[in-house]
Formats: C-alpha cells, structure tokens, sequence
C-alpha cells in the first residue's frame, strides 16, 4: 500500500518532512497547503505536488494522511478536523502548549479511532535506536542513571520564542520524551534550575535559555537533561546511560568522522550545525514508521500520549524552574 500525504505548512520543518516522505518507499507526497505564496510555489517546485487549502486536502479522497508543520496554536484544531475526516495524522510536537486542550484533542482521536503519531524524531535516529536496542538486549543490565546533552548553535528568532511556549515547552520537550523511552519508566519527580545567560533579550520575553533538569522515577531511577540555546562549537547532541553491569553512549556527529594529527596537535572537523542535517535519517525513519503503522493498521510508535506525558513534564520543569521547588507528578 502506497500512503499518500498532504503536507500542512511548507517552513521550515514543513519542507524536512516533505523530503522525508520523498525519500521513503510507500510514501508519495500529493499536496501541500501553505498561506504563504512564495513558500507554497517553491514547495512545489521542490517536491513537484500540487498546492491546495487545508480544507481542500481534508476533503481530498486522494490523500490518506496528513502531516501538520503549522504553528503550535493550531496543532489541536487540525488534529481533530482531520481525525474526523477520516486521515491518518503526523503532527508535530507539542500538540499544543495547554494541557487540557492535548487531552480535549485526544479524546477527539479516540472516539473517532482514528491514527495519530506525535513527531519525536529523535527516538528514530539510529544511533539513539541503537542505544535503546543495546539496554533492550540486556547489555549494560538495568538502567540507572541517564544523561541527556541537547545544546543548540544558537536560539531561535524572538517572534519565535514568543509563541514557543518557553525552552521546556519547545526545546527541552524532546528530551523528556528520550528520557521517559530511556528509563523505562514514568517519571514521578522533576527538579529543574533556569537562567538567562545567552541573551538578555530573551528573559525579556519571559523565557529562560540555559536549563537544567532531574528527573526521578518511583524506583529512584534517575535522568539528567542539560539544554542551552548557545554552542558555538556547533549542534550537541549526546546521550550515556548508565546500567547496573556497564554504560551505553552515543556521540556527536561531525561534517567527517576522522582525526588529523600533525604538529599542531589534534584535531577533528566541525559538528553538523543544526537540526536539519544532524536528524536527516531520523527524519526519514520517523515517516517510514508512520507509513508502516498507517498501512497495516498498527499503532503508531509515539503516540498522543507520548505527547501529552512530554508536555505535563515541561510544565513541571516550568513549575520547578520558577519555585526553586521540586514538582511531584500524579
């Protein structure tokens, strides 16, 4: 069965999932919807579909699926009106930045039966896979402690961190998520420290850029997350955990994975700068799981849940960050 897509939004993260679905078997891009003139003409130059309304690809008997690129504020709202049209939906996180609404929409996909997966993309990069895959088999015994280090380049715009919903919301989400995957467990305690370090401007805005959190499980399982919206080495990305008969590690990836030595001493090329290079595969794998779970009438890898369990962390971080209190969850 080939899924045919409509794509919602062609910015940025619109056009990384656009490629994704072109680059993956069983998967045929038919539409995409975007307000904007110049995007949708060179999204459609780009992936060669047709350019149509979001309610015209709700409508659309050729389209199974949707992927929604929107803004945050609109996720829930697209979720429901394509939930009810009968497709199969991709939406990025978060599903929306108030709690209740995640659930309100939830409710909405359930008594529709309808398929919904939540973007986390990092769970299918394959070294990150490949970490989960080693504490699947039994390799480093039972997990303990896990360290998560996620740093960008540098923060995004201000009309951008605006209506992020703030650095746990928007950036620190994955994380939780990659946590909750890596523990095993649910998480029943959230201790987090914040500050404006990077850019004065953006504790303006009533947002933090340098975090750290600690997570802890019923079993005294343990998750330290360290964000900051500022590397000037390039984008970090790295995971270890610890097990009870030894650790499992993933690293950075750079442009070339070499090392020159000379009598300058030694040295190594740069990390990948972003996002849209470093995930490239993850990407990729996330849609191919999609398509899979749409196709055979399966469960989605990362579900709403998923979605909503990752939100009530970030707003226990918030909630911590801003009492200088640790936050039990229900």
């Amino acid at each position: 069965m080939t899924v045919r897509f409509g794509v919602l939004g062609a910015g940025r993260i619109g056009q990384v999932h656009a490629r994704a679905i072109a680059s993956v078997e069983g998967a045929d891009l038919v539409a995409i919807a975007e307000p904007v003139d110049a995007a949708a003409k060179a999204a459609q130059a780009s992936f060669g579909c047709e350019l149509r309304t979001i309610d015209q690809i709700a409508a659309s008997d050729d389209i199974d699926a949707v992927v929604i690129c929107t803004p945050t504020d609109t996720h829930a709202d697209l979720i429901e009106q394509f939930a009810r049209a009968g497709k199969a939906v991709f939406c990025e996180k978060p599903v929306d930045l108030n709690v209740d609404r995640v659930k309100q929409a939830l409710a909405t996909v359930e008594a529709e039966g309808a398929t919904l997966m939540v973007g986390f993309n990092r769970r299918f990069d394959p070294d990150f896979m490949a970490v989960k895959a080693a504490i699947d088999a039994g390799r480093i015994g039972a997990v303990e402690m896990v360290t998560i280090t996620s740093r960008d380049p540098g923060a995004p715009p201000y009309d951008y961190i605006k209506v992020s919903g703030g650095i746990f919301r928007d950036m620190t989400i994955h994380d939780f998520d990659m946590a909750r995957w890596l523990l095993g467990e649910e998480v029943e305690t959230v201790t987090a420290q914040a500050s404006v370090l990077t850019d004065p401007k953006i504790g303006e805005l009533g947002d933090y850029d340098s975090v750290n959190v600690i997570l802890r499980t019923a079993s005294g399982k343990q998750c330290v997350i360290t964000n900051s919206r500022r590397a000037s080495y390039g984008y970090d990305q790295r995971i270890e955990v610890l097990g009870s008969a030894g650790s499992v590690s993933a690293e950075n990836h750079r442009e070339a994975n070499i090392e020159i030595a000379n009598d300058g001493g030694y040295t190594r090329p740069p990390l990948l700068n972003f996002f849209m290079t470093r995930y490239i595969a993850a990407y990729a794998n996330e849609i191919a799981a999609f398509v899979a779970a749409v196709a055979e009438g399966a469960a989605t890898p990362t579900t709403g849940l998923d979605g909503l369990r990752a939100l009530e962390l970030a707003e226990a971080a918030l909630a911590s960050a801003r009492t200088g209190q640790a936050v039990r969850l229900n």
